[in-house]
């Protein structure tokens, strides 16, 4: 597949990298909670532990993603979303209702919102 949602005259090829990983992330999340209700990762293991890895992943990428390419996408809540691999965290365990929300409120608009470089598979 390849993305391109626009161009950003900053964006180097580590972004470029980091930035596929995010949407490739957040895509996989969504697409494992398809068909799925909030219980399930509660009652699935498996489920919640490849979700928040997701989560984790997209936060991870983020926080690498270069103050020039943070500022030439303005649209991308940058600190909400590097801020997200801590969120699901609650110490002990794992905020479940977080991680629901944020993968099926917050995360569907995200890739949208990334301006990237045509990235090919």
């Amino acid at each position: 597949m390849t993305w391109f949602v626009g161009r950003s005259p900053s964006l180097t090829p580590d972004d470029a990298v980091r930035i596929r990983h995010m949407i490739e992330a957040a895509q996989t999340a969504q697409r494992f909670l398809e068909g799925r209700r909030r219980e399930d990762l509660g009652a699935d293991e498996m489920l919640r532990f490849a979700v928040v890895q997701g989560l984790q992943i997209v936060g991870q990428a983020a926080s690498k993603v270069y103050t020039e390419t943070r500022s030439a996408t303005p649209s991308v809540p940058w600190a909400r979303v590097i801020g997200m691999r801590n969120r699901v965290h609650a110490y002990a365990d794992i905020n479940r209702e977080v991680v629901w929300r944020t993968v099926t409120v917050e995360i569907p608009p995200l890739p949208a919102s990334l301006i990237v470089l045509p990235l090919a598979d």
